[in-house]
């Protein structure tokens, strides 16, 4: 084994150690199933499938490999159940911090709608308010385990309801106080974003951030008026645009104006390997795109999405992302910069995390192979 194999190829534990960044993962996706049979007996929530974590996680996990769409997302309905108060929210929002920086996340935005958290009587401020502070709660929690992460919120609105303008403006009074920006999301299928363009004209005018879930259940359509009709500054997965990426048999790449596009104005790609599995948007990590757009030089991300559904963390997907493509050290830190360069906080916090933070991680790892008995 060479010096530059030794310094580049990551084991398992390196992976975990590494710094990551996190831009696509939705709170209501990442429960710990203990948590979940706990808050259930808190709030009053009868309606799990199973009353005990282990059988509970294996539940969840099935239902979302089922194949069945209305399966998986039933599995939703029963996080978003025990998600009605303020302390359930408050504590979940701080799990989810936790158990992403012991994973090795530095920065995440984590994702929630805060319309579907108003059945006992909790207010869109109130659901925010218990949503930031648990998240501050579980960055002082991670940090005393000697782990240190930093983690903003973006709030969702549903494509299919009709509050996207007033989600947008939630955003925007709270984007001092934990709100980074605002997403929608949602069957694609039928609901186009161009139905809230108000909303996104709204956040234009603010100066305001935005990404939208585009380009996985649906196609180039959904890619495109997303960009070019309501201003996204990210794709929500926009794994499709492959559909624009064209493969000629002599190895050579023609990309569609579309792809072209995409790829010249650097739009962040936020990509889910192992939830594009389960939602059919790719056959297998073998046939993923990632490993297309990675070639090309896209501005391609690595994420979770549901890490409970999906049963998977931000390492996880690495090693499936190594296992496949034989990624190194050197493509970990490649998709990390890209997701950090694409994050919605001040340009100068973002080249310090990843001068200060990201790179120096990177530069450790690569070097323990000169140490090595």
């Amino acid at each position: 084994m060479t010096s530059q194999t030794l310094n580049t190829v990551p084991t398992p534990q390196q992976i975990r150690r590494a710094p990551k960044a996190l831009l696509h993962d939705h709170l209501d996706g990442g429960l710990r199933p203990a948590t979940i049979v706990e808050l259930a007996a808190e709030t009053g929530y009868d309606a799990l499938p199973e009353t005990e974590a282990e059988p509970l996680e294996r539940w969840f996990r099935q239902a979302a490999d089922s194949g069945s769409l209305e399966r998986y997302l039933e599995t939703f309905s029963h996080t978003v159940g025990v998600m009605q108060t303020r302390e359930a929210l408050k504590r979940v929002a701080a799990e989810c911090a936790e158990d992403l920086a012991a994973d090795g996340v530095v920065y995440a935005e984590i994702r929630f709608a805060p319309e579907q958290h108003l059945e006992k009587g909790l207010t869109l401020e109130e659901v925010v308010e218990a949503v930031n502070e648990g998240f501050r709660e579980g960055e002082r929690n991670a940090h005393a385990a000697g782990h240190r992460i930093r983690v903003g919120a973006l709030l969702t609105a549903m494509r299919h309801a009709a509050r996207a303008l007033e989600i947008a403006e939630l955003a925007n009074r709270y984007r001092e106080l934990g709100v980074v920006g605002f997403d929608i999301a949602g069957a694609e299928a039928g609901h186009p974003p161009t139905r809230h363009l108000d909303a996104f004209e709204y956040l234009k005018r603010e100066n305001n951030h935005f990404t939208i879930h585009a380009g996985e259940a649906f196609g180039l359509p959904s890619i495109w008026q997303a960009l070019q009709w309501c201003g996204a500054d990210r794709l929500g997965h926009g794994v499709r645009i492959i559909d624009d990426v064209q493969e000629e048999d002599d190895g050579s790449v023609k990309l569609g104006r579309l792809a072209s596009y995409v790829r010249d104005k650097r739009i962040p790609l936020e990509l889910c390997p192992s939830s594009n599995l389960q939602t059919g948007a790719a056959p297998s990590y073998e046939e993923h795109p990632i490993g297309v757009l990675r070639r090309l030089h896209f501005r391609a991300t690595v994420n979770t999405d549901n890490r409970l559904m999906s049963g998977t963390s931000m390492s996880q997907e690495f090693e499936h992302l190594v296992r496949t493509f034989h990624y190194t050290l050197d493509d970990m830190q490649w998709f990390t910069v890209n997701a950090m360069k694409s994050a919605f906080i001040p340009f100068d916090e973002r080249l310090a995390m990843i001068n200060e933070v990201i790179k120096p991680g990177y530069a450790e790892l690569k070097s323990e192979w000169l140490f090595r008995d």
